[in-house]
Parts: structure tokens; C-alpha cells; sequence
């Protein structure tokens, strides 16, 4: 089946309009209702050390023969 030519110039001309319509993108940024809680466990434990560190360089400068 061919297509005469201003059948196909007619339908070029009334998709033409439509065109724009299906290559635009819709972003929609939204703000939740309630606020974003964050939750962290988080682990610090290097100070205890660095201070038992200390506290063991200390001893033993203090007490030489303990080791």
C-alpha cells in the first residue's frame, strides 16, 4: 500500500504541533512532609586510646623495670 504524498504532508502537518509535547521532560522537586531524620551509630573509640597510650607510655617511663 503506498501513501500519496499529500496524505503524508497533511499528517507531517498536524503531528508537527505535537512534536515539542512528546520530547519535553517534567522534573518535579518536592519537599517532604516531615523533616529528614538521620540516624548514625557511630563508633569512637580513638580518644580512649590515645589517652591509654599516654597513660601506658607514662607508667612505663615512670617504671622502667615493670616490663
Amino acid at each position: 500500500m503506498r501513501l500519496s504524498k499529500a496524505f503524508v504532508m497533511g499528517a507531517a502537518v498536524l503531528a508537527a504541533p505535537l512534536a515539542p509535547a512528546a520530547c519535553t521532560h517534567k522534573v518535579q522537586v518536592v519537599a517532604p512532609d516531615e523533616p529528614i531524620r538521620i540516624e548514625l551509630a557511630i563508633k569512637i573509640d580513638q580518644e580512649v586510646r590515645v589517652r591509654l597510650d599516654k597513660d601506658v607510655e607514662n607508667l612505663i617511663t615512670e617504671n622502667p623495670g615493670l616490663f
